[in-house]
């Protein structure tokens, strides 16, 4: 049997608006796929989604796949589709309020590619640098 302090910290540690934007995420990618009849709106990912405490805002974040060339227009037709991919959330999930459904840019992707390269210009370590490192923390092993 399970303590209930145990149940009691897995409640509190995942709160419901976490398990609806989880839920959501996998919905509303599945809409736009699947659902959507504007081209536009199949290269579209959704790549995480933050819902308020009330649940009654859903912040989607999208990242566009293809050229970035028409990036206004998309998320214009994003916008316009928010109703229906609203509409649609209602039937598919057992929400008292479905929530309103705010497309966002996630911007994430660029940045870190930024980093990337930014790490990618940096020396590789020496042996002599290697070494060193062992030497201060003698417990790493070669393999870690």
């Amino acid at each position: 049997m399970i303590p209930v302090d145990v149940l009691e910290m897995s409640k509190s540690a995942y709160k419901r608006a976490d398990r609806v934007a989880d839920q959501l995420r996998i919905e509303v990618a599945d809409i736009l796929a699947k659902k959507s009849k504007d081209p536009r709106l199949q290269c579209v990912t959704v790549t995480n989604v933050e819902v308020t405490s009330d649940l009654r805002l859903a912040r989607v974040y999208v990242t566009l796949l293809g050229p970035q060339d028409d990036e206004p227009g998309i998320m214009k037709a994003l916008k316009s589709a928010a109703g229906f991919v609203r509409s649609e959330i209602g039937r598919r999930l057992e929400l008292r309020y479905t929530p309103e459904i705010k497309f966002w840019r996630d911007s994430s992707g660029p940045r870190a590619e930024r980093i990337l390269k930014i790490l990618d210009t940096l020396p590789s370590p020496t042996k002599e640098d290697m070494d060193s490192v062992h030497e201060l923390s003698p417990n790493v092993s070669e393999g870690q």
